[in-house]
């Protein structure tokens, strides 16, 4: 083969590689576009007045921009009988959920780290046993949790919604951490009791240090799981008690007279910020995390 027509040939390669890469970054410019679409109109719809609502397209921008239904949705939409916008109910969301994530991740790493770390016998049992565990239904547990949450005392509070999610989430915390400790060498472990380091000691100082992949990919997992959670959070709560889910699920459901949607749409992006924002701000290091331990075990 003569070198123009080897030059030609590794033109013509370059050249589909390139309309191939584009193609590519269409396909997946559309795909991002179908899936923001539906963020795109609850945030303008939460920008508009109701008569602009009304009168306007679905999809067109705001013509006059208004932060009206954002401040009712805050602090003056009504969830039954009470007029208190989300604004409660979202702070006693940030009391469920952040006590609710440290707790279970820390009882999740010391989890791991006896089974992945600490042979004994029936370890793998008990590990098979709290992986069962994480694909129970939520609503087979709806009434033993009850009949516990009563017999504590905690039912309907606060603290009990938080016990539900650490009980209910230490599988998953788990195995998260079971599968990032066993790729430690085990020698670390041997050479710290050599040393006459104990279990604490051990984990505080050295397997806890190296477990920040980790830790980001289950705040970030438990965080998800419990801020968005409605199931629980409806039947182990009272007034007073609510998490902004079920507020959101009362707005929608409780309006009377004129449906007001740019409301119901400020309400519901104003519930899901956190997520948002721990995604927007930790999803590289989720993804980092999660094939940190995927090289053995």
């Amino acid at each position: 083969m003569t070198d123009l027509s080897m030059s030609q040939a590794t033109g013509q390669n370059r050249t589909g590689k390139i309309i191939l890469r584009w193609v590519l970054y269409l396909a997946l410019g559309l795909f991002a576009l179908f899936y923001l679409m539906p963020l795109f109109v609850m945030i303008t719809t939460s920008l508009k007045s109701l008569d602009e609502i009304r009168t306007g397209d679905l999809i067109a921008l705001p013509r006059d921009v208004t932060f009206d239904a954002w401040r009712t949705a805050w602090s003056g939409a009504c969830t039954g009988i009470q007029c208190e916008g989300v604004r409660p109910y979202f702070w006693n969301s940030i009391l469920i959920a952040i006590p609710a994530v440290v707790i279970s991740t820390l009882l999740g790493a010391m989890n791991g780290y006896v089974v992945a770390q600490w042979r004994f016998r029936g370890a793998n049992i008990i590990f098979s046993l709290m992986l069962f565990g994480c694909f129970i239904p939520f609503q087979v547990v709806l009434l033993p949790m009850a009949r516990t949450l009563g017999i504590i005392g905690i039912a309907g509070t606060i603290p009990g919604l938080i016990f539900v999610h650490v009980i209910y989430g230490l599988g998953f915390t788990t195995l998260f951490f079971r599968n990032y400790y066993v790729s430690i060498p085990s020698e670390l472990t041997k050479a710290a009791k050599v040393d006459g380091a104990g279990f604490f000691r051990i984990f505080w100082s050295i397997f806890l240090p190296l477990s920040l992949p980790i830790i980001v990919v289950t705040v970030i997992w438990q965080f998800t799981q419990i801020w968005n959670d409605f199931l629980f959070g409806v039947s182990f709560s009272q007034a007073g008690t609510q998490p902004v889910t079920v507020a959101l699920n009362n707005i929608v459901n409780s309006t009377t007279g004129v449906k007001e949607y740019n409301v119901d749409m400020a309400a519901a992006i104003i519930a899901a910020l956190p997520t948002l924002f721990v995604y927007v701000v930790a999803g590289k290091y989720f993804i980092r995390g999660l094939t940190a331990g995927s090289v053995k075990g």
